[in-house]
C-alpha cells in the first residue's frame, strides 16, 4: 500500500540533505557550460549528443521539481507558496510547452533561465536579489528625480551648447545622451574644454551637474539600495529562525532568544540589588559606630 506519510519523509530528508543541494547545484552548473558548448558552430558534429544531454538535465529537474512537491506530503499546494519554488516549477514546466521545440529563441531563453535558478541555492545571491526587489519602489523614486534632472540639465545644454556643438546638444535626445555619458567622467575633460572656448560661466553648468547628478543622486540610490539590503538581511533571519515545537505562537529560536534576555536583566537587577544592600550595610554600620 502506498504511504503517502512515509515518502513525505523520505523526500524531505532528500531535500534537506547537503548531498541533494550540491548534486542540483553541479546539475545547473552542467546545464551552463552545456549552453556555451552550443555556441560554438565547429562541434556540429556534437549536437545529438549535446540533444541527449539537454534530456537528461530535463529529466534530473523535473525528478527534483516532484521530489521536492512530494516532500510536502498531503499538502503540495503549499509549494507554491514559496516564490523561489514557483520561479523554479515555470522555468522547468515551461520547456515543455507545445510549440517550444528545436533551436528556437524562446526555448533557449528559458533554458538560461536555469542558470538564475543559482540563486536559491545562496543566501547571499537571494539576500542581494531580495534587496532589489524591495528597494523597486524608492528606485522609481530616484528615477523620477533623475529624469527631472537630466531633462532640466538637457534643456540647459541645448541653449548653452546647441548652435556650437550639434552632434553634442543639438537635441534635448543628444543632449541627454550627453549627459548620460558624463555620468562615467570620462567625456568630462573634453566637454570642459569645449565649454571654456565659449564661455568660462559653462564650468558651473558642468561642476553643478557633477555635483548633484555624480555624487548627490548616484549616492541616493546608493543608500536606498543599501537600506533594502539590510531590510531583506533581517528578512532572511527571520524566516531561517527554527520551527516552534511548544507551539506557543513563537519560534525556538525566539523563545532563546527571549529567555536569554530575560536572564540577562535579571542578572543586571540582582547586580543592582547587590549594590544597594551593600550600601545599606555600609551605612547602617556607620550608624552603629556613631551611635556607639
Amino acid at each position: 500500500m502506498f504511504d503517502l506519510t512515509r515518502v513525505a519523509r523520505r523526500c524531505s530528508r532528500i531535500v534537506d540533505s547537503r548531498a541533494f543541494e550540491v548534486t542540483i547545484v553541479v546539475m545547473i552548473g552542467a546545464n551552463a557550460v552545456l549552453l556555451c558548448v552550443e555556441t560554438y558552430d565547429h562541434l556540429v558534429e556534437s549536437m545529438p549528443y549535446l540533444h541527449w544531454l539537454e534530456w537528461f538535465f530535463r529529466a534530473v529537474f523535473v525528478t527534483e521539481i516532484v521530489i521536492r512537491i512530494l516532500a510536502y506530503g498531503r499538502r503540495p499546494q503549499d509549494f507554491f507558496k514559496h516564490g523561489w519554488n514557483v520561479f523554479d516549477f515555470v522555468v522547468i514546466a515551461a520547456v515543455f510547452i507545445p510549440g517550444l521545440h528545436g533551436d528556437s529563441a524562446a526555448l533557449r531563453v528559458i533554458r538560461m533561465a536555469r542558470v538564475v535558478r543559482l540563486v536559491r541555492f545562496s543566501p547571499g545571491l537571494r539576500t542581494i536579489v531580495t534587496a532589489l526587489l524591495r528597494s523597486l519602489p524608492g528606485v522609481g523614486g530616484f528615477l523620477a528625480l533623475a529624469l527631472v534632472t537630466f531633462y532640466v540639465y538637457g534643456m540647459a545644454g541645448w541653449l548653452l551648447f546647441g548652435d556650437a556643438y550639434p552632434d553634442d546638444y543639438g537635441t534635448i535626445g543628444r543632449a541627454v545622451l550627453t549627459l548620460f555619458v558624463l555620468l562615467s567622467l570620462e567625456t568630462l575633460p573634453d566637454l570642459i574644454q569645449q565649454g571654456l572656448e565659449l564661455s568660462p560661466w559653462t564650468l558651473v553648468y558642468y561642476i553643478s551637474y557633477v555635483l548633484i547628478t555624480v555624487n548627490l543622486l548616484l549616492n541616493i540610490l546608493i543608500a536606498v539600495i543599501v537600506n533594502s539590503m539590510e531590510e531583506a538581511r533581517r528578512l532572511e533571519m527571520t524566516e531561517s529562525l527554527g520551527t516552534d515545537e511548544d507551539q506557543d505562537g513563537v519560534p525556538d529560536d525566539i523563545d532563546r532568544i527571549l529567555v536569554s534576555q530575560r536572564l540577562d536583566d535579571l542578572r543586571t537587577m540582582i547586580t543592582e540589588l547587590e549594590r544597594d544592600l551593600r550600601i545599606d550595610r555600609r551605612s547602617s554600620t556607620g550608624s552603629r559606630f556613631k551611635d556607639l
